[in-house]
């Protein structure tokens, strides 16, 4: 006779506010970091959750587009404590980042064109590029556990920065082949963590679910359709309401619509985000320069929550800039709300609506081995986001190069910034190599890039 298992200590959703508000205000570090702080804060600490259902709710949500921290947060507090905490652990997750960042965007709006704004960028931009090149190996070493998988990474590198093939195409690609590959040869994929797992019942979330009292993680197919409904209500609801009131052209609405699509589209969360927002945003739209794209990114860097939240930064700037009759500050606010919106919303949708199917699938090899190879596949892209940023921040200009269906990015070696190129380096060896806190690196660098800039050009 199978013993039941023992009560798990019940946490009030006051409780879980406090810890989920401590971890809005601490994440910093990008997705690597935010995921550490989880890991440390619900498994070690409090015990919420186990090791092997955390890693199967990451999963599934690097197979999502948007920001796969946030996306975890949402799955885990709706574990916890259904909708309501599902609803408390997203938002927590991203309103401190959000104030933040929106007082940061009016100072650079106010003051990004002094010299000693742009002296402090430069040395931002280095910092963020070691934490992007930190975030390639973290994650790599935790995703890529056997060679089949490190092909599948670089396959989707090359595809990426090479030939520029679209983004959800490799997520379909990397899933396609991990299914045949559970089919045909499993041991190129390790096994879940689940299949070799001991009794979990003692964490919180393990032992309801093993008690069978998480009713809320069994799919139905009405709630999830009324979910559904209702989430896509509300989140087309301002947009529609920008398109009545100041008509389809207005950047409020165009904003709606451009990071509605983003939402879906953009897998791998900010690091994925940042080369379909820059071609878009920069080069289609001329919403602002490529050099303020990476400001943006060095602001997103300082401040707590999603790195995705530097969408937020490109619509303050685009509805400041072309307010279309409304006062440029209260249309750049408006912007950064309407983005952030419609950026962070689906979230909610993708997990309250799918969480449960994927619950009642955690067993399954297939989808295990699926959702392992498109990590794999997001390893890729983040690489090449590290070398695209790098090329960025190392180089004042670039040019297109094309040969056939190559396009690359490539840097015009004349204007190599040395001075980039040693506080990059060193910023680099800090993080990865000395393990470097990211408020260390991201003050020496400000500090160390502001002091080259002042000798170098003046201030």
């Amino acid at each position: 006779m199978t013993p039941t298992p023992p009560p798990a200590p019940v946490v009030p959703l006051a409780t879980a506010f406090r810890v989920w508000l401590r971890i809005g205000w601490l994440g910093f570090g990008g997705p690597a970091g935010q995921i550490a702080l989880m890991h440390r804060e619900l498994i070690e600490r409090h015990r919420w959750i186990s090791e092997s259902r955390f890693l199967h709710a990451l999963n599934y949500c690097m197979l999502l587009p948007g920001p796969e921290a946030q996306q975890l947060a949402v799955y885990i507090g709706w574990l916890m404590h259904r909708t309501w905490g599902g609803i408390v652990a997203g938002v927590l997750f991203v309103l401190p980042g959000a104030l933040v960042l929106g007082v940061l965007s009016g100072l650079y709006v106010m003051f990004g064109d002094v010299p000693l704004v742009q002296a402090l960028f430069f040395g931002l931009k280095a910092a963020v590029l070691a934490i992007v090149v930190e975030a390639v190996l973290r994650i790599g070493r935790r995703a890529l556990k056997t060679r089949f998988l490190v092909g599948l990474a670089a396959a989707s590198f090359v595809a990426i920065f090479a030939f520029n093939v679209p983004f959800p195409l490799l997520v379909a690609a990397a899933a396609l082949v991990g299914w045949l590959a559970s089919r045909l040869a499993p041991s190129l994929i390790p096994k879940a963590a689940v299949q070799n797992a001991h009794d979990d019942s003692h964490y919180v979330v393990d032992g309801l679910l093993a008690r069978g009292e998480a009713t809320h993680t069994r799919p139905s197919l009405p709630r999830a359709c009324a979910t559904a409904g209702i989430l896509l209500a509300l989140w087309f609801a301002p947009v529609l309401l920008a398109t009545l009131l100041l008509g389809k052209d207005h950047v409020l609405a165009h904003e709606g619509r451009f990071f509605s699509q983003a939402a879906v589209v953009t897998f791998g969360g900010a690091y994925a985000v940042l080369a379909y927002v820059a071609q878009r945003a920069v080069e289609d739209f001329a919403w602002l320069t490529p050099g303020e794209m990476a400001d943006g990114l060095a602001l997103a860097e300082t401040t707590p929550g999603p790195l995705v939240m530097v969408l937020q930064f490109v619509g303050f700037l685009a509805a400041f800039r072309f307010p279309g009759g409304l006062d440029p500050w209260l249309a750049a606010v408006l912007g950064a709300a309407m983005t952030t919106w419609v950026i962070f919303l689906p979230s909610f949708l993708f997990i309250f609506v799918g969480a449960p199917y994927v619950e009642a699938l955690r067993r399954n090899a297939a989808l295990h081995a699926a959702l392992s190879s498109i990590t794999a596949a997001v390893v890729g892209v983040i690489l090449n986001l590290s070398v695209w940023f790098a090329i960025h921040t190392i180089f004042r200009r670039t040019v297109v190069w094309e040969a056939g269906p190559l396009r690359i990015d490539a840097p015009v070696w004349s204007t190599l910034e040395p001075g980039a190129l040693v506080l990059a380096a060193a910023a680099v060896i800090a993080t990865v190599r000395f393990h470097l806190g990211i408020a260390w690196v991201l003050v020496g660098s400000a500090v160390l890039g502001t002091a080259y800039w002042a000798v170098r050009y003046g201030l």
